[in-house]
């Protein structure tokens, strides 16, 4: 009896784990398919634009974690980074100290960030600023995914964490794929996305 039960478990628990792996790999060829259903996290990668090939302003409205709408209007003649995460994100979690150093770096100077949280509802969200010492706003996109949508038009945002820098006109400037390997890297960035209005 016992050893039916323990067989009944090993083929529970090996069930389990092919219905994970058919999960992963549904992502995955979403991925490969490009229709960007699903988050991959995504190797390292940076990505700059010049001024004369950057698209049209993004132009995006979402609530944040706190309860206010924010609007792409308020951050107009500024540089903006919007940090693309969520709260279960091992890269995000090991991030948020670095983009909360930059933002700590340039506040006052011209430069705002946003975190666009794509998963979590907003009590989740307030822990986890709570946690990582985060003191700038997340828009919860959740529900109906406006603000990503809106970013998806201008640039590909398929991996989590994604950080873009929008230049003081709206428009993407940079595009930072996968996990901050360091603050000095989007402080550079935003140095240079700074310098060209100045």
């Amino acid at each position: 009896m016992a050893r039916r039960m323990l067989a009944a478990a090993a083929a529970a628990t090996l069930a389990l784990g092919l219905s994970a792996c058919s999960v992963n790999d549904s992502l995955a060829q979403e991925y490969r398919e490009g229709s960007e259903k699903g988050f991959i996290a995504g190797e390292f990668q940076v990505v700059e634009i010049p001024a004369d090939e950057r698209g049209e302003p993004v132009d995006f409205e979402g609530v944040v974690e706190t309860g206010e709408t924010v609007t792409s209007g308020e951050y107009e003649d500024e540089v903006l980074v919007v940090n693309f995460w969520y709260a279960a994100c091992g890269p995000c979690r090991a991030e948020a100290p670095l983009l909360e150093e930059v933002w700590q770096e340039y506040e006052g100077e011209g430069v705002s960030f946003l975190g666009v949280n794509t998963y979590d509802q907003p009590d989740t969200a307030i822990s986890f600023a709570e946690t990582y010492g985060i003191t700038y706003p997340s828009v919860i996109d959740v529900e109906n995914g406006d603000v990503k949508l809106a970013f998806a038009t201008a640039t590909p945002i398929q991996a989590t964490p994604t950080t873009l820098v929008l230049d003081a006109e709206g428009r993407v400037a940079a595009r930072i794929i996968g996990q901050l390997e360091s603050a000095s890297i989007l402080s550079s960035i935003v140095a240079d996305v700074r310098a060209e209005s100045a």
